[in-house]
C-alpha cells in the first residue's frame, strides 16, 4: 500500500506521536481522521492538515464504533489505524501513601491496553469490508507499546503492564486477522520528545538523552511518524514489534 492510498484513524492524534503521525501521512496524500478527547487542539490540528476529527473515548464500546462509523463516511473507507492514545503514570506497587491505588491502575490498563484492543477490533471490522489487494491486502494496524513493557522502571507497574499487554497481543492478533488480509504491527518507542516530557527543565530532557547509546538524544515523534509509514508501505512486516529507542536499554 502507499501512504497517499491511505485512509487513517489515529487515536491520540490530536498531540504527541499521534500528532506527528498524522502530519506525516497528511503531507503523503493519505486521508486522515483524528479520534481523540481534546475538542480543542483535536478539531485544531485536523483543519491544518485537512482531515476530520471525532470526539472520541477510547475506553469506550459506543464512542469507538461510532467514531470508525464516522471515519469510513467520512474517508470513503478505513485501511490503517493506528494506536497513539494513552497515558503514563508514576506510582509505586507500595509508597509513602500506601498501595498503589486500584483505580489508577485500572484507568492506565483501560485506555492504553483496552483501547488499543478496542479500536483495533473495531477498525478490523471496517478493513474487513474493503476489496482485496496484493497479496489480499485489506488493510493495516500499528498499535504503540513502550521499553517499558521490557524494562519497566520504578513506579511503572502499570504502565508497564499496559504496554507488556500491547506486545502479547500484536501476534495473535495478526494470526487472527491473516485470512482477512488485515496486518498488525506494534512499535515500542523509547523516550521520546512529546509534550510530556517537553515540558521538563533542559537540564532533566538533556539527562534522559545521555541514556541513549545512539544517537545521543531524545527520539523526535516525526521519525515514529516515518516509521509508521514505511510499515504500512511494507507488506511482509507482520506479528511484530519494532523497538524505536536507540539502543536504549533502561536499568
Amino acid at each position: 500500500m502507499e501512504i497517499s492510498e491511505a485512509r487513517v484513524v489515529i487515536s491520540g492524534g490530536a498531540s504527541g506521536l499521534g500528532e506527528a503521525t498524522a502530519r506525516y501521512f497528511a503531507s503523503q496524500g493519505a486521508k486522515v481522521t483524528l479520534l481523540d478527547r481534546d475538542v480543542e487542539r483535536g478539531p485544531s490540528v485536523a483543519a491544518q492538515i485537512n482531515g476530520y476529527f471525532v470526539h472520541t473515548d477510547v475506553t469506550d464500546d459506543k464512542s469507538v464504533t461510532d467514531a470508525v462509523a464516522s471515519a469510513v463516511t467520512q474517508m470513503g473507507g478505513i485501511n490503517v489505524a493506528v494506536n497513539c492514545a494513552g497515558i503514563a503514570l508514576g506510582i509505586k506497587t507500595v509508597g509513602r501513601d500506601g498501595p498503589h491505588p486500584l483505580d489508577a491502575f485500572q484507568r492506565t490498563i483501560d485506555i492504553n491496553l483496552v483501547g488499543s484492543f478496542n479500536l483495533s477490533r473495531v477498525a478490523a471490522a471496517a478493513m474487513a469490508l474493503n476489496e482485496p489487494g496484493r497479496d489480499n491486502a485489506r488493510g493495516v494496524i500499528i498499535n504503540t507499546a513502550s521499553v517499558a513493557a521490557f524494562d519497566g522502571q520504578k513506579g511503572q507497574a502499570a504502565y508497564a503492564a499496559s504496554k507488556g499487554g500491547i506486545v502479547g497481543m500484536t501476534l495473535p492478533m495478526a494470526r487472527d486477522l491473516a485470512s482477512t488480509g488485515i496486518r498488525v504491527m506494534t512499535i515500542a518507542p523509547g523516550i521520546f520528545k512529546t509534550p510530556m516530557l517537553a515540558g521538563l527543565p533542559e537540564d532533566v530532557q538533556a539527562a534522559l538523552a545521555a541514556d541513549v547509546p545512539n544517537p545521543v538524544r531524545l527520539g523526535d515523534p516525526s521519525e515514529y511518524a516515518r516509521l509508521a509509514g514505511f510499515i504500512v508501505e511494507m507488506e511482509y512486516l507482520n506479528g511484530e514489534v519494532i523497538r524505536l529507542d536507540g539502543a536504549l536499554r533502561m536499568r
